[in-house]
């Protein structure tokens, strides 16, 4: 990538009224706290934007990013441009039993949104650390909720620039899958279909989920949340586990001792450490039981 492309999409950005920034570390966006710089993060303001910018990145090398909560960047430098789904496209509305959402919304500001209306629907997801657009992404789930079960609709723009509103039947849900993983979309909102409820059974239902998370996550270490998906018929926990890799380490990364699913950033740890860690567990598991273990987080390097 060239200064001048660079530069080129930079003009074109702020010309939309989005927010630049230049060779900023990418660790700062992520739950892991690991990443290196890049050099142009554009701060995503909305669709216009999108069907300006995206039709003059076609040979230009681009990421959409979120909250990074589901996210491994290599420390080195990476050669492309980050387009950053925050705060300035993170508006909630409601209509009746049905919110809309940003993409850059929280899911816990919007699980939050919707206790306050006393809506149900969304207990799941609160503290889950990630926004509308990823969780939609990956169909992200917990505690026997998946954002498929809630979807109505959602918005997008593909990489021509062109926005579009596909129903969620349109979207090819599956375990932490959704067509948006194949590429060629930009999510810009989701309408979620909620029900109405008691508020006070919804801020326990919540409180209850806090809770369970905070007992059996290493919430107090840096990570990506689950590493590895649920292989058919088991846990890959459980497995990891039985393989004897509850606590093994490779420098500052760590299978986590409280959740053997985790893998943790003890401070400090690299890239190269964590890989190590991935690649070790996923060749025992393998070699000890057969079941090859899939990484649930996006690999960037």
């Amino acid at each position: 990538m060239t200064t001048e492309q660079i530069n080129m999409i930079k003009t074109a950005a702020k010309d939309c009224g989005c927010r630049c920034d230049e060779n900023i570390l990418l660790s700062g966006f992520t739950t892991f706290g690991i990443g290196g710089k890049c050099p142009l993060m554009i701060e995503v303001n909305g669709e216009e934007s999108l069907k300006t910018l995206l039709p003059m990145m076609n040979d230009i090398p681009f990421y959409v990013i979120g909250k990074g909560s589901n996210l491994l960047i290599s420390d080195r430098d990476i050669d492309m441009i980050f387009l950053h789904t925050g705060r300035d496209i993170s508006s909630i509305s409601l209509n009746g039993d049905h919110l809309t959402c940003g993409a850059g919304a929280s899911l816990s500001l919007a699980g939050t949104f919707a206790k306050n209306n006393s809506l149900t629907g969304l207990e799941f997801a609160y503290g889950i650390p990630g926004n509308i657009g990823g969780a939609v992404y990956m169909n992200a789930g917990a505690y026997g909720g998946e954002m498929k079960d809630i979807v109505q609709s959602v918005r997008a723009v593909d990489y021509l620039g062109n926005a579009h509103e596909f129903s969620a039947e349109e979207l090819d849900f599956g375990y932490r899958h959704s067509k948006f993983c194949g590429g060629g979309y930009i999510i810009t909102e989701a309408t979620l279909r909620l029900a109405h409820g008691d508020m006070d059974e919804i801020s326990a239902k919540m409180a209850e989920l806090t809770a369970k998370r905070k007992e059996k996550q290493p919430l107090e270490y840096r990570s990506a949340g689950s590493t590895f998906k649920r292989p058919q018929g088991t846990f890959a926990a459980l497995l990891i586990e039985q393989c004897g890799l509850k606590g093994y380490s490779c420098g500052a990364a760590q299978v986590s001792e409280k959740h053997s699913g985790f893998v943790i950033n003890k401070g400090g740890a690299s890239f190269d450490d964590v890989m190590s860690v991935i690649s070790h567990v996923k060749e025992t598991v393998y070699a000890k039981t057969g079941i090859m273990l899939e990484c649930e987080p996006e690999i960037i390097e």
